[in-house]
């Protein structure tokens, strides 16, 4: 026993080595496994093309803080340069090695491993303060098999989610930092970081932020963490104002790090830091004091900035009806059928269980159980949102690793109680692979069914339509303005010559308002809009996703016409080659 007390004592003192060897052999198998992506430039997504088309845009000179996408219609995209960085590092470090495609190639493949890292250390941290000897590998190994979450990191996946994810696993690893104030800067800095990228984790870092404040009404020790907290965030969300936000952004604008956020959290970071300096004596009065400062920062907010109280998309409700409201990820989980949302929920559940057991036996130790309830807290929201929007689901399964992990450790303390050692090893060896079946999906899988025939079909064209191979003829016509689908925008420019008129990107709602009118309504609606954007040619692929909704909802409308071959005068057939899954046609002027 001696000699295994020892081994463990030694892993536990390299962990941090162990964590880098871990990723190494994770990310060194996603890149295997999707090699043959990385070599066909398979971005999937719409914000996975059009990351890459900032990052080229950047490397090709287009100012720091100029993130209009010129070529889509001069797009404005909110985004935010941070996340453009390692991307373009990776370009700039391998094209002089390997030429720009390969380069390319390389970026898009390791760029998304690289916030894998950086959560996969925040979710150890934490579970090694919290949870007890080892289990770091536990916290870790149920990340990288948590299906949602590990798809933000996944090679070819080089949006901004997955920093996001990183950033949210920090601001509540400081949460759990026996430290304070090393705690309260990590939170600051991690939330600050998070709101430079975007306001997608907005609501769960404020639950942070309430919980470094409870705390410090709880125990005035925890000042330390609130003055730190609320420094670091003061100061982090100024700099990545000036570093990071866009011309586009420093306008009052709702939606990203603008002057609107900025100042709620510059004013959000000197009350925290207030309050510890003032720190009066008794729970009650510093429940008080946080309780009016809080108040007042909401009705400053409420009076200063108003139309940011609602959604911060700010949309207008056409363009809800017409686009938003048919977005996948925007709907809840349990519309997205059963085997989904057991992929999806497994973990969350889990993890769950796991919090209310870590609360029941913290509930005699105040600090401990002050952790577990903000991590549980966590938890809870974002599984709760769940039942709001499916794009929870990687922040829910992010948040529910250490209360799953403390269950699984929970278990395997048990077992080793258990006297013979064979019954003992198959205990442990089940419960081990039980969660990680439940984590990574396996057991999701039983409950999947085969797709309808008519859903096979649309699966067929959304596989063959973004491939390079059933572009290339497209690529080789003269390269011109293409009023084509909303979701193909974004590709199109990826991998050919040509515009298109706009993407999914909330802020060109009048684009996007057109281009589905143009589909869903007549030929002469159509030749306006054409005409309009200055489009030169006109390309569907029947059968893609968006294309289902235009045949659905108007099945006499423009789109269905060029389906049935019901072509205007004003339209030209380009030739494409036999089996091309695309439709495309020359506007006649």
């Amino acid at each position: 026993m001696g000699s295994i007390e020892q081994g463990l004592d030694r892993i536990e003192r390299h962990w941090r080595w162990w964590l880098l060897l871990f990723w190494l052999v994770t990310a060194a198998y996603m890149i295997f496994d999707r090699s043959g992506q990385i070599r066909a430039f398979a971005l999937g997504d719409t914000d996975d093309n059009m990351r890459m088309m900032q990052v080229r845009a950047l490397l090709e000179g287009q100012g720091w803080y100029d993130l209009q996408q010129h070529r889509l219609a001069g797009s404005n995209i909110h985004w935010s340069r941070l996340v453009d960085l390692p991307i373009a590092a990776l370009k700039l470090i391998f094209t002089p090695l390997v030429g720009g495609r390969t380069a390319e190639q390389i970026a898009v493949a390791v760029a998304p491993l690289l916030p894998m890292l950086a959560a996969m250390a925040a979710v150890a941290v934490t579970a090694h303060r919290l949870i007890g000897r080892l289990a770091f590998l536990l916290a870790m190994v149920l990340l990288a098999c948590a299906g949602s979450a590990k798809g933000m990191w996944q090679p070819l996946r080089i949006d901004h989610h997955g920093w996001q994810l990183a950033f949210l696993a920090w601001a509540a690893a400081g949460l759990v930092d026996p430290k304070r104030a090393r705690g309260g800067v990590t939170a600051g800095i991690a939330t600050a970081l998070s709101l430079a990228v975007g306001l997608e984790m907005l609501l769960y870092l404020a639950v942070i932020g309430v919980f470094v404040v409870l705390f410090w009404i709880r125990d005035a020790g925890e000042a330390r963490r609130l003055a730190a907290y609320g420094a670091a965030l003061a100061g982090g969300c100024a700099l990545g104002f000036l570093i990071f936000t866009s011309e586009a952004n420093r306008f009052a604008v709702c939606d990203a790090l603008s002057p609107v956020w900025l100042s709620a959290m510059v004013a959000a970071g000197a009350i925290a830091v207030a309050l510890a300096w003032l720190s009066p004596e008794g729970v009650w009065r510093r429940l008080g004091v946080a309780a009016l400062a809080g108040a007042a920062l909401a009705i400053a907010f409420a009076l200063v900035w108003p139309d940011c109280l609602g959604r911060l998309e700010q949309s207008p409700p056409e363009l809800e009806t017409l686009w938003l409201s048919k977005v996948r990820e925007a709907m809840p989980v349990w519309r997205h059928g059963a085997a989904t949302a057991a992929l999806i929920l497994t973990l969350p559940v889990a993890g769950l269980i796991g919090y209310g057991l870590m609360l029941w036996l913290s509930r005699r130790d105040p600090d401990r159980l002050m952790r577990w309830s903000a991590l549980a807290a966590l938890a809870l929201l974002s599984t709760a949102l769940l039942c709001w929007q499916t794009r929870a689901g990687p922040a829910a399964q992010l948040l529910s690793v250490p209360g799953a992990a403390a269950l699984l450790w929970t278990a395997i303390l048990a077992f080793i109680n258990i006297r013979h050692l064979v019954i003992r090893l198959g205990l442990l060896l089940a419960a081990l692979l039980i969660v990680i079946a439940l984590a990574s999906g396996w057991a999701a899988n039983l409950l999947a069914k085969p797709p309808a025939p008519g859903r096979q079909t649309v699966n067929v064209a959304n596989g063959r339509c973004p491939t390079l191979a059933a572009l290339a003829p497209i690529a080789r016509q003269r390269p011109g303005m293409v009023l084509t689908f909303v979701d193909l925008g974004p590709r199109l420019i990826t991998v050919t010559p040509h515009d298109a008129v706009t993407g999914p990107y909330h802020r060109n709602a009048q684009q996007i308002i057109d281009v589905m009118r143009a589909w869903r309504g007549t030929a002469d609606n159509a030749r306006a809009t054409a005409e309009r954007y200055h489009a030169d040619y006109l390309l569907i692929c029947p059968n893609l996703s968006e294309s289902t909704i235009y045949r659905s909802e108007t099945p006499q409308g423009f789109y269905m016409q060029l389906v049935r071959h019901r072509i205007p005068q004003w339209l030209e057939p380009v030739p494409l080659p036999a089996g091309s899954p695309y439709r495309m046609w020359r506007v006649i002027r």
